[in-house]
């Protein structure tokens, strides 16, 4: 089934706390998905799916869409659309800061437990930093995971390459360590031909004057 990866919107909320009280122990009001999708509206992503494949009639030559009675279900944006996981990030933005450079941070991922293995979460990490990036020229960004989330911790420090700055003691309500996280951000190193597996592209140019600087 495939999974589409866009720009979140105000109409979006509710099924990201759905996907945040399903995964994820720090859950946030819906008034705090608004304030970041309406303070930075470019900065958080949202994966969508649909139900299942169009049908047809075995005895009529008309298609028939399957659509799902999302009456009551939170995950369900549209008809045939649900949220499966959002990535929801902003620029920081507490006046009293001691560092004034200009930088993003991730408030939140999560993806439902049965789309995980998908590499989605690297793919809303990657269009929100490159959104930081882009439109709000963060020069770098941070987060928080907790001690004992080993996935999360090999996706932002393994793949993603964050490094680790510091343990925070007993940085979570329940008592849990923290660590916080960093990532230097670059614009070329962002752009999708970056790790996707692009083909190399010919520079003719190029070529012309690595012949030159061989004579």
């Amino acid at each position: 089934m495939a999974i589409t990866i866009r720009q979140a919107q105000i109409s979006d909320i509710q099924a990201m706390q759905n996907a945040n009280l399903n995964n994820l122990p720090e859950n946030y009001q819906l008034k705090y998905y608004m304030y970041h999708i309406l303070s930075w509206p470019e900065a958080s992503y949202v994966a969508t799916t649909t139900d299942g494949p169009e049908q047809f009639d075995e005895n009529e030559d008309v298609q028939i869409k399957y659509v799902k009675d999302i009456k009551g279900d939170p995950a369900y944006v549209n008809h045939n659309e649900k949220i499966v996981g959002y990535a929801l990030a902003k620029m920081e933005d507490d006046p009293d800061a001691e560092d004034k450079t200009p930088h993003g941070h991730v408030t939140s991922l999560s993806v439902m437990r049965t789309y995980r293995r998908q590499g989605i979460a690297e793919k809303l990490m990657r269009q929100a930093l490159y959104a930081l990036t882009e439109t709000f020229q963060a020069e770098y960004v941070s987060l928080h995971v907790r001690k004992s989330n080993r996935a999360a911790l090999h996706l932002y420090r393994d793949t993603l390459q964050f490094e680790v700055l510091s343990i925070e003691k007993s940085y979570y309500a329940d008592g849990e360590d923290a660590y916080s996280m960093k990532k230097l951000l670059k614009l070329d190193e962002l752009l999708p031909s970056s790790f996707q597996k692009a083909e190399a592209v010919d520079d003719l140019e190029q070529d012309l004057l690595d012949g030159i600087d061989d004579e």
